[in-house]
């Protein structure tokens, strides 16, 4: 089985797969949420103009990724119990998600914790950060552990995710350099097949694009059906670290994941970690900032949410995002760029379309 890995830090990009990684910062935001005003991030793709119109009540987005803390104060009622497929035996799933695996040991498996806020965190609720979907749901699919994992594990994570209600799911990891070539020659087609499946049920998959300055996204967005995801930095501007959007079917946006540190803690996305894991040079605590096209993927699986919650198919919802994203330099929509792909996502032009 071919092994994936991710990196994820508060000043360094985060990607998993095999797992992945100014908008002045806040506009007066609109929430009690202590740390809103750090979330340029929300700003940047209009999200609290759209709540008005949605929430994501009543929808399901799974992050398949290294589990989420159900501790986690700010995820208190927006976690499903979900499965996890790393570190079983016989049996698989063995467990429901949770980011310390079968063996109850935290293996530096923050990730998903933070992607999952980026989401869903509850929101006005007088901790922490706000989500960009605040009413929608996540099911934590765990497929990695300690940054790794197969092809096989993250695939059968997809299948049973698109079997377990979700309607978004978000991948907020990639392969290595050459993976898609390996998937276009059929010698790894697992991740592939398993978001075709996916989508054949009406379910949309969101993947990180990468986080090693290359110039095509990498897989499993490559090559599948999924929405390949760039990163943007506070100022609206292609991150140095995020592959381009680039892939076989063009369909790709960008959305805001962070200076990879070169504008400190605030110039990368803040979010919700496991409890007493944020890092000493951000926060500490249950909140951390992190940056990668592994927190670009989950503004966009937020905004598919609020789509979703209008009653929306996942085609409509994937037009949606496409044509309604904003070139941050020219100010058009429905303009395809290989820096950009369609822009950055917009939530409100998105829920109005």
């Amino acid at each position: 089985m071919n092994r994936k890995s991710f990196a994820g830090a508060a000043t360094s990009v985060a990607l998993v797969v095999t797992a992945l990684v100014a908008v002045a910062p806040g506009a007066q935001a609109a929430t009690s949420d202590p740390l809103r005003d750090k979330q340029w991030g929300l700003d940047q793709i209009n999200a609290e103009a759209a709540w008005p119109a949605s929430t994501g009540a009543g929808v399901v987005v799974a992050v398949v990724d290294t589990g989420v803390d159900f501790d986690q104060p700010d995820l208190a009622g927006q976690l499903l119990p979900g499965a996890t497929f790393t570190g079983c035996a016989d049996v698989r799933p063995c467990g429901d998600g949770d980011f310390r695996g079968p063996d109850g040991a935290n293996d530096g498996d923050e990730h998903g914790t933070h992607v999952a806020g980026i989401v869903a965190a509850a929101t006005d609720n007088g901790i922490g950060v706000a989500g960009v979907a605040p009413d929608a749901k996540v099911l934590p699919v765990k497929v990695l552990e300690a940054g790794t994992g197969s092809s096989q594990d993250i695939a059968d994570g997809i299948r049973w995710a698109a079997d377990h209600g979700a309607d978004v799911i978000n991948l907020s990891l990639g392969s290595g350099l050459g993976g898609q070539l390996l998937t276009i020659i059929g010698v790894d087609t697992l991740m592939r097949d398993a978001i075709a499946y996916a989508r054949e049920r009406g379910v949309l998959t969101v993947a990180a694009a990468g986080n090693s300055s290359t110039p095509l996204c990498s897989d499993p967005a490559f090559t599948s059906v999924a929405i390949c995801i760039g990163a943007t930095d506070s100022a609206g501007l292609h991150s140095y670290y995020s592959e381009l959007p680039v892939k076989l079917d063009l369909k790709s946006v960008s959305a805001p994941g962070g200076s990879g540190g070169l504008t400190g803690c605030d110039g990368d996305v803040w979010s919700t970690v496991p409890v007493g894991t944020g890092s000493d040079t951000c926060a500490g605590g249950s909140y951390d900032s992190y940056a990668g096209t592994s927190m670009a993927t989950p503004h966009v699986a937020g905004v598919a949410a609020l789509l979703f919650a209008q009653g929306r198919t996942a085609d409509d919802v994937e037009d949606a995002i496409l044509y309604t994203a904003r070139d941050p330099l020219l100010g058009l929509t429905g303009l395809w760029t290989p820096l950009y792909g369609y822009g950055v996502v917009d939530a409100a032009a998105a829920v109005a379309y």
